[in-house]
């Protein structure tokens, strides 16, 4: 199992520091939605995922997935990411939003949460992140057992990837996390401003 030099450039994207900087940068340009937007998404979640179901968002950064995910009727989504910065924005943005909770975290180590805590786990480019780490067969491998670990039996993994599927099956399809695999491919369209 090998890095995924093919989507890599010189940035460290499992880095807590280069997060932290890039939202410090981009503070006022909004919020950034990683490959896809909820919208295109949705069959997808509301196909695998139940609105009642405990949904644990994973480098959730300052997307607004988790919140057109409430907006569509899910009920509890806990948010985390590496960045304390994004955490942090995320905290203020919806503190009135009792739906969405957010936790700065490390997805290599969530023994914060006990096992089998959640129902779904989604995961949108982050273990893409990891991907491109100087460890990061070493780094997926410790995402992948903890996302494991925090499911509960019959729960969903939803990762969204740019990744190859070659690059990216030898580290989800292990036997030890016994899991069944759908793949899909969504079209990505481009806009220009």
């Amino acid at each position: 199992m090998f890095r995924d030099v093919s989507a890599c450039n010189t940035y460290n994207y499992g880095d807590a520091l280069y997060w932290d900087a890039r939202y410090i940068q981009d503070a006022n340009c909004g919020s950034f939605d990683w490959y896809q937007r909820y919208s295109a998404l949705r069959p997808f979640v509301r196909k695998y995922i139940s609105p009642t179901s405990r949904v644990l968002m994973v480098g959730c950064g300052n997307a607004v997935i988790s919140e057109d995910m409430v907006k569509d009727g899910f009920e509890d989504i806990m948010n985390i990411d590496i960045s304390s910065v994004a955490i942090d924005m995320m905290r203020k943005k919806y503190e009135n939003v009792p739906q969405l909770k957010y936790m700065q975290m490390d997805v290599k180590d969530m023994s914060f949460f006990p096992d089998e805590s959640f129902d779904s786990v989604i995961d949108k480019g982050t273990l893409d992140s990891l991907m491109c780490g100087t460890s990061a067969p070493i780094n997926a491998a410790q995402m992948l057992g903890e996302v494991s670990r925090l499911l509960k039996p019959g729960g969903v993994y939803m990762l969204i990837t740019y990744g190859d599927p070659t690059v990216r099956m030898p580290h989800i399809n292990r036997p030890v996390y016994n899991w069944k695999i759908e793949l899909y491919i969504i079209r990505t369209l481009l806009t220009c401003c």
